[in-house]
Formats: C-alpha cells, sequence, structure tokens
C-alpha cells in the first residue's frame, strides 16, 4: 500500500503549488496590464495550458501503480467520476447553488460528442496501453495528442497554422516512432501497448477540437459534465464486466489523481482553448508527458534507453518551436455577441446596463464592434480569422 500512500501525498503537494502559481499570476497581471491583456504572447492562457500538462502528466505514473489495484476500465471510470463529483462541488460552492450552464442548444452536440470521445473511449484505451507499455514511454508518447489535435485544427475547422508551427509536429511525430518502435524487451508486447495509446490520443485530439465549440462557457461546468456522464458510463461499464470496488486507501487515492490530473487540468485546459485555440494549447499541453516520464522514472524506477533519450530530444525541440512561435499581423474583427468571464481591455470596450466598478473581471453577455488593428494573438474565441498565407 505504499505507493498509494505516496499518490496522495504527492498529488496534494502538486494541488497546493497549483494554487500558489495563479494567484501569482492573477498579482502580476493587476500591476502590469496590458491594452490587449488577453492577447499577449506571455499571458495567464499559457499559463492554464502549462499548469493543465503539469497535472496531467503527472497522472500517467500515478494511475499506472494504481492499476495494480484497480481493473483499467473500472479505474478509468473511477478518475472521470472523482473528477466529475469534485469539479461539481466545487460549482456549487463557489455559485452557492446550482446555476443554469448557460450553454445555448446549438452547442450541446458539441459538448456530448467531446465528452464520448475524450472521456469514455481515451481514458480506456490509455490504461489498457498502460497495460502493455511502462509508464515513461506512455508518458513520451501521449506527446502524439497534440499532433493529431493540430491535424484536425487545420484540416477541418481552419485554424491558422505557419512553418514552425508545422515543423514542430513533425518533431514530435519522429519522438513518437522512435519511442514506439519496438526492440528488445518492449518487442515482446509489440505494437499493442503504443497502438492503444495513440488511439486515446486521437480520442482526446477530437475532444480537444469538439470543447473549443463551446470554450468560451463556463468551464468547471465543461469539465465536471465530462467527469460525470463519462465516469459514471465507464464504472457501470466495468462493474458489469464483474469489476469490484477497491478498497477504501485506493479509492481515496483514485480520487486525488481524478480530481487533480483530470478534472483540475481539464479546467485549465478548457480555460486555455478559450484563449489559445486547439493546436496550440495542445503544443503547450504536449509538455505533460515529459513530467509524466520523470515522475516515472523516479517513483517506479524504470530503465531508460538510448532510444527514450532520443525520442525526448525530438519531442522537446517540437515543444520548443511551439512555445517560441509568434503570429502578429493586421487582421479584422467582424460583430460577435457572446457572454464568458472577462476584463475590459483592447477587445472589451462596451457599455454595461448594470451597476460596475469599472474594474476587475466580470461575465455578462456583450457585443464587439467592427474593429481593425495589429498586435500578436493567438486563435481564441476573439481570433477566428482567415488568412491569405
Amino acid at each position: 500500500m505504499r505507493p498509494l500512500k505516496v499518490v496522495i501525498v504527492v498529488i496534494v503537494v502538486m494541488g497546493d503549488c497549483q494554487a500558489k502559481l495563479t494567484d501569482a499570476w492573477y498579482a502580476h497581471r493587476r500591476q502590469s496590464a496590458a491594452p490587449v491583456a488577453d492577447n499577449a504572447p506571455m499571458n495567464r492562457n499559457i499559463v492554464y495550458a502549462l499548469l493543465a500538462a503539469a497535472l496531467f502528466g503527472a497522472s500517467t505514473p500515478f494511475a499506472k501503480l494504481l492499476i495494480g489495484e484497480v481493473s483499467p476500465v473500472l479505474l478509468g471510470g473511477l478518475l472521470y467520476l472523482s473528477s466529475g463529483l469534485g469539479l461539481t462541488l466545487t460549482r456549487l460552492v463557489r455559485d452557492r447553488g446550482w446555476q443554469a450552464s448557460g450553454l445555448a442548444r446549438s452547442e450541446w452536440p458539441w459538448l456530448l460528442g467531446a465528452i464520448f470521445f475524450g472521456g469514455i473511449l481515451g481514458p480506456v484505451a490509455l490504461l489498457f496501453g498502460l497495460t502493455h507499455t511502462s509508464a515513461s514511454a506512455a508518458s513520451l508518447l501521449l506527446n502524439l495528442e497534440a499532433v493529431l489535435t493540430a491535424v484536425i485544427a487545420w484540416v477541418v475547422f481552419k485554424e491558422n497554422a505557419d512553418r514552425r508551427i508545422v515543423l514542430g509536429m513533425f518533431a514530435i511525430v519522429a519522438g513518437g516512432v522512435v519511442l514506439s518502435w519496438p526492440a528488445g524487451a518492449m518487442a515482446a508486447s509489440g505494437w499493442t501497448g503504443p497502438l492503444a495509446i495513440a488511439a486515446a490520443c486521437l480520442c482526446w485530439a477530437i475532444d480537444n477540437n469538439l470543447t473549443r465549440k463551446v470554450s468560451a462557457s463556463d468551464a468547471l461546468f465543461i469539465a465536471g459534465s465530462k467527469g460525470l456522464i463519462a465516469g459514471t458510463v465507464n464504472t457501470v461499464l466495468a462493474l458489469s464486466l464483474g469489476a469490484v470496488l477497491p478498497n477504501a486507501l485506493t479509492l481515496l487515492s483514485t480520487a486525488a489523481v481524478g480530481f487533480l490530473g483530470y478534472g483540475l487540468s481539464l479546467v485549465l485546459f478548457v480555460l486555455a482553448l478559450r484563449g489559445l485555440g486547439s493546436a496550440r494549447t495542445g503544443a503547450y499541453f504536449s509538455t505533460a508527458p515529459f513530467i509524466g516520464a520523470a515522475l516515472a522514472l523516479a517513483l517506479l524506477g524504470e530503465a531508460t534507453t538510448p532510444a527514450f533519450w532520443l525520442a525526448g530530444g525530438f519531442m522537446a525541440l517540437g515543444v520548443w518551436l511551439h512555445l517560441t512561435e509568434k503570429h502578429d499581423h493586421e487582421h479584422l474583427h467582424e460583430p460577435l455577441a457572446h457572454t464568458h468571464r472577462h476584463a475590459h481591455d483592447g477587445h472589451h470596450q462596451h457599455p454595461h446596463d448594470f451597476e460596475w466598478e469599472g474594474s476587475g473581471p466580470h461575465a455578462h453577455w456583450h457585443a464587439h464592434a467592427v474593429v481593425t488593428h495589429k498586435h500578436p494573438h493567438f486563435p481564441d474565441i476573439h481570433h477566428r480569422h482567415g488568412h491569405e498565407h
């Protein structure tokens, strides 16, 4: 039972660090607000994405520890169910009771599709893959999610991409191929584990792009709904197949990993989608496997090979290319009306039909007038314009 106690202690420390980092970031933003705050190259949206990556990356080796105590399908269900319950309770406390989601009728199909692919199929595929792959190798293979997210964003949803982003994706794919190629001890399991993890990445890539369509809505509601529905379906399925609930300590460990590694991570990821778009959020999130790999090596004592470090180098190059990307040109904002949490900056200069003290973030229905300007930006909820190149 000792590894389970390690899970609880480390997860609690991670949550405390996340809260302190977020508080520090907002304090910095209040002291140095930019005219177009949500589009500064290093802004809070990137912090959201990196914190989401840290929490999820750490959950992978911890899930590997828990697989010995719980069947993969049941573990996937419990991880998501605990995240959904925790986030729903958090939302109830925040809103002092149940409040409507504010999600438009046309947005529900996007959310339900995201739940099916990302919350039901993805976790089962990942946890099955973990049983046939080392935790460190699985952590690095999860970089494929960023590649597939970007491909779907570019091809299906026409999100803008430049040469640097594409080169970064090629580097990440190269790392995935090097890592997943069967050799030595890995040859015994062949492609089963890597293919299952790749399938999980595809499911989450579809999920990411569908979630982007509703990312302006309440992130707690989106993430909590995913957890509750996906967790319930997977847990009921596992129990119907003969799985047995683990003991109380294992349940507590699973709840801790699920709430922080899946629930809180997903809330931060939705906030990042709102500000960065699918491809770029996926790129920042691809730092998660490096954190997971480091923890797997430290906690599980897994051995490394030259191929492991070569793959890590390719993936690190790809992530660096994304982190250093700049996108700055003159662009036109078409008329737009929606509701989301915002502060008054270069994109939010509108009157209010209620009393407001004039500072701080707030949420209400508001309209954007036509404007043309030039500044660094990402394909967020305000920048979904076309490009000539």
